[in-house]
């Protein structure tokens, strides 16, 4: 199944991706049409989805990525997790964490899959990234059962401008990766099950069509059930959350010499299964 959000309502996407139907529409009122409502009836929209008749061609409209936005639009927190790719870790001259890193990025830097990506400074930076949205809430979980609280997955962008998030004496991990726009999603959800491997997902970044950033999943130091279940044993996941998995290595603030946004540029982001997003790159006015 995916899922994904436009103009504030959930519609479902088709299995090829080239239809939209307002999910409030499709299931008669029962659900939606608030995407947060969805998710906190997670477990209902998946029963009714397995055995309803949706008429796509009937129903739908055509996808326009540019009316999309972030799956879930208005998650209650927001988690983001520093150097969880291995690769990412080797490149940063840095030591495999022994626990996950931990930061947010802020939901008013929240952004859909296609549009302009304002550059906030001169030192803004790419990081592609997996994005999880939790489907059924979470305290405690067990890493054995950390999938079934997972509603989807989808792709997203930690843009950074790392002359802020390196600001000391204190980083400022949060503010740096906040500006408007910072962290476009989408451009839909996609239930684990649809993916052939959920464990090992292809990964890839590329700006002005040169590729920057080629992993997989595989890589990642906490796996997506490790993460759910760490941070579900310091509080409780509620339905629409959203975490930020990490990114793999090539980012271009760990380039020698270090390589930048700007303005013209366009950046693609591709998650095997799931889809893409591409921002393109303009200055602030």
């Amino acid at each position: 199944m995916r899922v994904g959000s436009r103009a504030g309502r959930a519609v479902l996407v088709s299995p090829d991706a080239t239809a939209v139907i307002d999910l409030a529409t499709a299931s008669g009122g029962r659900f939606g049409p608030d995407p947060r409502d969805v998710f906190d009836a997670w477990d209902e929209v998946v029963r009714w989805h397995a055995t309803a008749d949706v008429d796509y061609p009937a129903h739908g409209d055509g996808v326009e990525l540019a009316e999309l936005d972030a799956p879930s639009p208005a998650p209650r927190q927001v988690f983001a997790i520093g150097l969880n790719y291995r690769d990412h870790v080797v490149e940063s001259g840095l030591t495999l964490p022994e626990a996950p890193t931990v930061f947010t990025k802020f939901v008013g830097s929240f952004a859909g899959p296609v549009g302009d990506l304002v550059l906030a400074g001169e030192t803004v930076d790419w990081e592609a990234e997996l994005v999880v949205v939790i489907g059924r809430a979470a305290r405690d979980v067990a890493i054995e059962d950390a999938w079934s609280h997972v509603a989807g997955l989808t792709v997203g962008q930690d843009f950074s401008e790392r002359t802020v998030q390196l600001a000391g004496p204190a980083p400022q991990f949060s503010l740096g990766k906040s500006f408007a726009g910072f962290a476009p999603q989408g451009p839909w959800l996609v239930t684990p099950d649809e993916l052939a491997d959920r464990d090992r997902i292809p990964i890839a970044c590329t700006v002005n069509g040169r590729t920057v950033q080629s992993s997989s999943t595989g890589q990642l130091v906490f796996s997506v059930p490790a993460l759910v279940a760490h941070l579900s044993s310091v509080l409780e996941l509620f339905p629409g959350d959203v975490i930020f998995t990490g990114t793999p290595a090539g980012v271009g603030g760990a380039r020698k010499p270090p390589w930048f946004l700007a303005e013209g540029d366009v950046v693609e982001t591709t998650i095997g299964g799931i889809g893409s997003l591409r921002q393109v790159c303009v200055q602030a006015t």
